[in-house]
């Protein structure tokens, strides 16, 4: 079961795609063969690195591309296609060739996430499918991580569906954030989709049904003694809900012989609220009563009450991670980076005045070289497709906007990044369980050096091209009249 099941989202695409396959069908270029790059430009919230998520969803798309009768009844409405293109897109086939950087890798700008090779007409209709899915997904797995490490081990949850923009983006932002590290999710759905634990306890409302404090507790308890957590800053944290909730574990649990779970603020001061509701629950015996803290968290706030001391075990975080609040675009693009004409590859580049906007040519390979003795990624090599990475000997690696900075690495071993999904339009990747792809991005982030996870102005981590596809990158751009 998964979140496409009985949904056709082949049309969700921009119309130019439309547009342009139909121009690619009248000029015969159906089988015209086009190499095109999925990459983004700039980490969100200037960190170090972002992590790939989505790869899952968009294999569930593509393996279930078709165009209906209700589709090209649509398209002929529009007035503009042709019925030689209708019938082309009613027994729309998809042959391509699709590598991608496998989900929970840390990525990088500039280099290739995904690549798509096939009939141009194909690859430009997969555009925004392609993109929307995991620039969604990377942008919330990349926020939830910071978040998580911001927490240096305590326990993080995914409070956010109700601040999430649509069913899709609360859903698949769970299912993202999961695999960035939190432990579980308010959000049923992605529970029983895809088995992230669901959590959650009550709202205000709860204890505001009842006519005291006291009496909204003491249901609560009897109602779930195995799973006892309190909200207890309806009125106030330290009058009246820690003694109110010390009051119905003494009375309800502890005759029971059960234990709370713990106790949840959400508002206020939390660092001084949670030292002094530490210090109630530890002086009536609820030592391991553990404190949550909620109200709009982000990776700062999260930081600064563990620089302050304060006494909470776990988070929950809701919009500030289910929709990246303070840097909420990822700003993937997919651009055309190569024609095939025969067996040969014709490089294609975008060339602008801003140059992180200049596009690196060719049908391409992403290394990432990590030292023999750390286990750290040290940076990453982008190479033409056709090019052996030999490390046993060293390699020297040197910036491709500043060229005169390089660096030669010894005891280190290259491993590509880039695994094929799809040949000949046929999927061959069988995706991981998500908990593997969980426990993946956790090792993953733990190979980058600190300088490059830190939060305010990070090394800059190295993506460099081979001196082949840089003499490739400079031919082009000669030719186009730059310099």
């Amino acid at each position: 079961m998964n979140i496409n099941d009985e949904r056709n989202l082949t049309l969700l695409m921009d119309f130019y795609e439309l547009t342009m396959a139909g121009g690619y069908f009248e000029e015969n270029y159906t089988d015209k063969i086009g190499v095109f790059d999925m990459f983004f430009r700039r980490v969100p919230d200037e960190g170090g690195f972002a992590i790939s998520a989505g790869l899952a969803q968009f294999c569930e798309i593509v393996d279930e591309l078709h165009f209906t009768d209700s589709d090209i009844e649509y398209l002929r409405g529009k007035e503009c296609f042709s019925e030689g293109f209708l019938d082309y897109l009613r027994n729309f086939e998809f042959h391509c060739n699709i590598w991608a950087i496998p989900e929970g890798t840390p990525i990088f700008p500039q280099e290739p996430i995904v690549i798509v090779e096939g009939p141009a007409i194909e690859a430009q209709l997969i555009e925004t499918l392609l993109l929307v899915t995991f620039n969604h997904q990377s942008l919330i797995c990349t926020k939830t991580n910071r978040i998580v490490r911001a927490a240096k081990g305590r326990p993080i949850m995914e409070f956010g569906s109700r601040r999430a923009q649509g069913y899709d983006a609360a859903v698949l932002g769970a299912r993202a954030a999961y695999i960035g590290g939190v432990v579980g999710t308010a959000c049923v759905m992605a529970d029983r989709l895809y088995g992230i634990p669901a959590l959650g306890t009550m709202a205000h409302s709860w204890v505001q049904m009842f006519p005291s404090e006291y009496e909204a507790f003491k249901h609560y308890a009897e109602i779930y003694p195995d799973n006892t957590t309190l909200l207890v800053d309806t009125y106030s944290v330290l009058k009246s809900g820690i003694p109110n909730a010390i009051k119905v574990f003494d009375e309800v649990l502890k005759p029971l012989g059960k234990r709370p779970k713990g106790v949840r603020i959400d508002s206020g001061d939390i660092a001084y609220l949670s030292k002094k509701a530490r210090k109630l629950l530890d002086a009536a015996g609820y030592q391991d009563c553990g404190i949550c803290a909620s109200n709009s968290l982000d990776e700062y706030l999260v930081r600064d009450l563990l620089l302050q001391d304060a006494k909470v075990d776990s988070f929950g975080i809701g919009e500030n991670m289910i929709t990246s609040k303070s840097d909420p675009v990822f700003g993937g693009v997919y651009k055309l980076a190569a024609v095939k004409d025969g067996e040969k590859y014709i490089p294609k580049i975008k060339i602008s005045e801003t140059a992180e906007k200049m596009t690196i040519p060719h049908l391409k390979n992403v290394y990432r070289i990590y030292d023999d003795e750390t286990g750290k990624a040290m940076a990453d090599y982008i190479t033409m497709y056709d090019e052996a990475v030999d490390t046993a000997g060293g390699i020297t690696l040197f910036d491709p906007v500043e060229t005169w900075k390089s660096r030669t690495f010894t005891n280190v071993h290259a491993k590509k990044l880039n695994v094929p999904i799809y040949v000949s339009g046929k999927r061959i990747y069988e995706n991981p369980p998500l908990k593997e792809i969980r426990t993946f991005c956790a090792a993953q982030v733990n190979t980058l050096w600190d300088e490059v996870t830190r939060f305010e102005n990070p090394h800059r981590y190295y993506v460099d091209l081979s001196q082949k596809l840089w003499d490739e990158r400079q031919a082009l751009l000669k030719q186009f009249g730059k310099k």
